[in-house]
């Protein structure tokens, strides 16, 4: 009986098929934070650590129960920037009228991506009152959600990569935006053969 003692790759943690070439590098411009739940550090089915490596003004930031985000308020406040949370309500915008409203203020749109399971994000958003005065705005998704690691996905809800690549499509960055797509549909394929112990 043989074992394979071949190592994973330190960046994306598969052991059979490393992904890291296939990581799109985009030119966006958009800002983009992501608030993560501190139990996505340790996922391995999270995208938001693909949105990282791709974006170039994708940033993260952790989330605390306890404490505000003084790196994440002091982006919010940046004047060049109209802040958006990403998250549905009955007060909640569109993202078409979000990114209307900010350039008619002469802003760049900058969109919060609480990046967390569904329940997590629920809890992140009624636990954080300093996000209260953040204007929530909310998806209409164009296709349905190509994510199927984990398990009880709750119907109509995006990744967090599917929900910049929403974002990005709006703007106008269609190329990039299926280019996204394209690589969680591949990063999905690539993870499962992985777990399953042969390459893709």
């Amino acid at each position: 009986m043989s074992v394979n003692t071949q190592s994973a790759c330190p960046n994306c943690g598969l052991q059979f098929q490393c992904v890291c070439q296939a990581i799109p590098k985009l030119n966006s411009p958009m800002p983009l934070s992501l608030l993560m739940h501190e139990n996505e550090y340790v996922r391995e089915t999270n995208t938001g650590k693909w949105l990282l490596k791709a974006l170039p003004l994708c940033q993260n930031f952790k989330w605390s129960r306890v404490a505000k985000n003084d790196a994440l308020l002091e982006r919010i406040h940046n004047r060049a920037y109209q802040s958006f949370l990403v998250y549905p309500s009955e007060e909640s915008m569109a993202l078409d009228t979000a990114l209307k409203t900010a350039k008619e203020q002469g802003k760049t749109a900058h969109f919060i991506i609480l990046d967390g399971t569904w329940q997590e994000a629920k809890k992140m958003e009624r636990k954080s009152p300093w996000l209260d005065d953040i204007t929530r705005v909310h998806l209409t998704p164009s296709q349905i959600s190509n994510y199927q690691l984990r398990r009880n996905q709750s119907e109509g809800h995006l990744c967090t990569l599917e929900v910049a690549s929403e974002i990005l499509a709006l703007t106008g960055d269609l190329a990039e935006a299926q280019q996204l797509n394209d690589f969680l549909i591949h990063f999905s394929k690539v993870y499962q053969a992985d777990k399953s112990g042969h390459v893709y």
